[in-house]
């Protein structure tokens, strides 16, 4: 398993949003600039509840509405900028797709761990088998679910004292 990477592209994620929002004859305002740079900021995996914060902060004392930070998600996502990778304690949680390497998951199903990883013979297969069925592919996407390393461990048990005798 090779770790994810982050690929070179044309144009930085703002102005690829700002692009998205022409075609709808919406406006790249100060307050979705900031959203993209904040969404862009790094490459972890966050929800909704962190946007609202994060922004927040960006705002010169103004509060961001959760109602604001879903429709620019929303956005976003249908400018295939960011897609949901999962659903943790009732919140949907999103990830970059503009400007990184296709990659998979594995999400625990305990604590809600995400791991990405990218592996070349998975993408060669699904490409082979796309081939066979004369199918067009633009992406992949592979979720293994199941229980991470640290929560399928056996307990660390404490031995009590006659234990030891």
């Amino acid at each position: 398993m090779k770790e994810v990477s982050s690929v070179d592209v044309a144009i930085s994620p703002t102005e690829k949003f700002q692009e998205y929002l022409t075609t709808r004859g919406m406006r790249l305002t100060r307050e979705r600039m900031i959203f993209v740079e904040e969404v862009f900021a790094d490459h972890e995996h966050f929800d909704a509840d962190t946007l609202v914060e994060r922004v927040g902060r960006r705002m010169d004392g103004r509060s961001v509405s959760r109602s604001s930070v879903y429709r620019n998600l929303t956005l976003l996502e249908e400018a295939g900028m960011i897609r949901k990778v999962a659903r943790q304690n009732d919140r949907d949680v999103y990830e970059h797709d503009y400007g990184y390497a296709q990659h998979d998951h594995f999400i625990c199903e305990k604590c809600g761990q995400l791991i990405e990883f990218s592996n070349d013979k998975i993408r060669e297969m699904v490409e082979k088998i796309s081939a066979e069925y004369g199918f067009r592919l633009s992406h992949h996407r592979l979720e293994g679910h199941g229980v991470c390393e640290t929560c399928s461990a056996p307990p660390q048990r404490r031995h009590r004292k006659l234990d030891m005798i």
